[in-house]
């Protein structure tokens, strides 16, 4: 006999799925203009989406590997220079595309 999975487990294990994929769009959103990773940690916050820093570093290193980001290094008054991401063409295709597949979901889900 195999062990089923709670109805808590699935729906968390669900919810994680969405919620990674919608990070993502999230941040190529949040850096069409060119972004220090503690802004977008903090406009992800000010739009309630809780995230730490542990989760937002893979995500714009897997970002940028995709070729979805760049970055550039800006000095900072405050000491080191700080590296700035922002999304590249590439990444606005792919953001305007997912876009599109979100509004189809929202109507669909409304529809439900």
């Amino acid at each position: 006999m195999t062990q089923q999975t709670t109805s808590d487990e699935y729906a968390r294990n669900i919810a994680t799925q969405m919620r990674k994929g919608f990070l993502a769009y999230c941040v190529l959103k949040i850096c069409r203009e060119a972004m220090y990773t503690s802004d977008v940690i903090g406009k992800l916050r000010d739009a309630e989406l809780v995230v730490v820093e542990g989760t937002i570093y893979p995500l714009l290193s897997k970002l940028q590997k995709d070729g979805l980001l760049q970055h550039e290094w800006r000095e900072s008054k405050l000491g080191a220079p700080r590296k700035y991401y922002k999304t590249t063409d590439y990444g606005k295709e792919v953001l305007e595309k997912v876009s599109t597949s979100i509004t189809a979901l929202n109507t669909t889900l409304k529809k439900l």
